[in-house]
């Protein structure tokens, strides 16, 4: 059995190659091998969204509070609220974040392989992020 405290995973900042405005990172955790799950609370500040990404197996997320807005490439933008779960299917290029106006925060669930979760692409212009 392994515990880790919440003083073992202090906050991070979201990086600025990967997100635009304000984001922070609470509570990851990768299981250790030979587990592949990770796992993060992620909150954005209004504006604030990741850049366009994909993943190898998929993502899983959870909004616990604030609305926000999700889109993959070619379809429309969604909203989304508190108590929503989307579902990204493996390699689905894609983007999620706050709404313009209101913060959000979702647990994020994705797998690595080869040891990575996640493809980062480039930034999500603030033109395609108003667009609906």
């Amino acid at each position: 059995m392994q515990i880790r405290t919440i003083t073992d995973q202090p906050s991070a900042e979201g990086p600025a190659e990967y997100f635009t405005g304000r984001v922070r990172l609470e509570n990851a955790f990768s299981f250790p091998e030979p587990g592949r799950t990770n796992a993060a609370l992620v909150i954005f500040e209004p504006g604030a969204r990741t850049a366009w990404h994909t993943h190898p197996y998929g993502q899983l997320l959870y909004v616990v509070s604030g609305e926000g807005w999700v889109r993959s490439e070619g379809g429309a933008k969604r909203a989304i609220r508190a108590g929503d779960t989307v579902f990204f299917e493996p390699g689905e290029r894609h983007w999620h974040g706050a709404t313009a106006t209101r913060a959000m925060s979702h647990v994020a669930v994705q797998e690595r392989k080869d040891g990575s979760p996640v493809d980062w692409l480039e930034q999500v212009s603030n033109v395609d992020y108003l667009a609906d």
